[in-house]
Parts: structure tokens; C-alpha cells; sequence
């Protein structure tokens, strides 16, 4: 007779996907995840398969719980500038607690180049972001927010790539205040 799980997945998931994001997918050991989850390898091997498959679940939970943050946090905005404010700092400050920058943007550096389902993982989840940025800058051209000297898709794709350089940079010892301060002059760009 098969026994029971003895722990909720999607919270095991949770832990594995904060240290993924915290330490990467190659210096994560199975001991740390082993460790880190609070189960023993075996339930690990026989809920996710191996480190690989759970380590592309973590990264699909993250895409999940990040779409669902930025949604609700533009849906929430009253202007196009605010919604975009919202992007800004959630991408730049991150989440109380949460490990530092991006788990998709940490995953591309690391394993892109040679994994290809992590690129097509990261690829889809940049896409994303991008389309978003597309639909809260052509909200602000609409409404007169920001300028329409470019189109919103080129606009987005410029934003999206200051908003990567962000997270990058969220990882490292540069000061919270230099951030806010790329973060408030790529905003004050789309105004002019």
C-alpha cells in the first residue's frame, strides 16, 4: 500500500523555488533542497522526478505567483504612470523577505545558453512582462501620461530592458537609492 504525502506540495514547491531564486540551479544541492523543503530526497525524487524537473516547477511557480502580483498591482492603479510606478518597484525593490532580483532574469544568465527549455521558459515569461508594459504605456499614450514619440511596443521593450538591468543590479551591493534613481528617470523619459 502506497503511503501518503505527508506535506502539501505547493508549499514544498515554495521553498525549493526561494532557494533556486536565492542560490541558482547549480549550486543548489540535493541536501540543500533535501534541507531546505523539509522532506527526505525520496518524497522529492517521487513528487518532482529529479532536480531538473522540480527546478523547471519552481521557476513555472514563479511565473504564476509574479503575473498574479503584477496584475493585481496594475489593475489596482488609478493612472498609467502609477501602474507603471507599481512595475517599477516591485521589479527593483522585490518583496519583503523574498530573495534579491528575479529568479527568471538570475535563471537566463546562469543556463540559457545551454538549457534550452529554461531560454523558452525565460523568453515567454520576458514576453509577458513586455506585453504588459505595452498595454500600461499605451493606457498612459491614451489618456496623455506619457509621450507618443515612439510606439508602445518599442517603449515597452526600452523599459523592460532597464527594468532587467534592475534586477541584475537588485542582487549586488549597489544602493537602494541609485535603483530609485534610474527607476524615477526611465519614467520621466516616457513623459517628454
Amino acid at each position: 500500500m502506497a503511503r501518503s504525502k505527508e506535506f502539501e506540495e505547493n508549499a514544498v514547491l515554495d521553498k525549493a523555488m526561494r532557494l533556486f531564486w536565492e542560490q541558482g540551479y547549480e549550486k543548489t544541492s540535493m541536501s540543500d533542497l533535501v534541507e531546505h523543503m523539509g522532506i527526505h530526497r525520496r518524497s522529492i525524487y517521487d513528487t518532482f522526478t529529479d532536480k531538473r524537473t522540480l527546478f523547471l516547477k519552481a521557476m513555472d511557480r514563479f511565473e504564476n505567483r509574479t503575473d498574479a502580483k503584477l496584475a493585481a498591482g496594475v489593475k489596482q492603479s488609478q493612472t498609467a504612470r502609477e501602474a507603471l510606478q507599481f512595475i517599477f518597484d516591485f521589479m527593483s525593490k522585490g518583496e519583503e523577505g523574498a530573495p534579491l532580483g528575479c529568479m527568471f532574469v538570475n535563471s537566463a544568465v546562469e543556463l540559457a545558453c545551454r538549457d534550452e527549455e529554461v531560454d523558452a521558459k525565460a523568453v515567454v515569461a520576458f514576453e509577458k512582462v513586455e506585453q504588459l508594459l505595452v498595454e500600461v504605456v499605451s493606457w498612459g499614450q491614451r489618456n496623455g501620461e506619457f509621450s507618443d514619440q515612439y510606439e508602445a511596443q518599442e517603449l515597452a521593450e526600452y523599459l523592460h530592458n532597464a527594468l532587467t538591468g534592475l534586477r541584475v543590479m537588485a542582487r549586488t551591493s549597489v544602493p537602494k537609492e541609485k535603483l530609485q534613481r534610474i527607476s524615477v528617470l526611465t519614467m520621466e523619459i516616457l513623459e517628454k
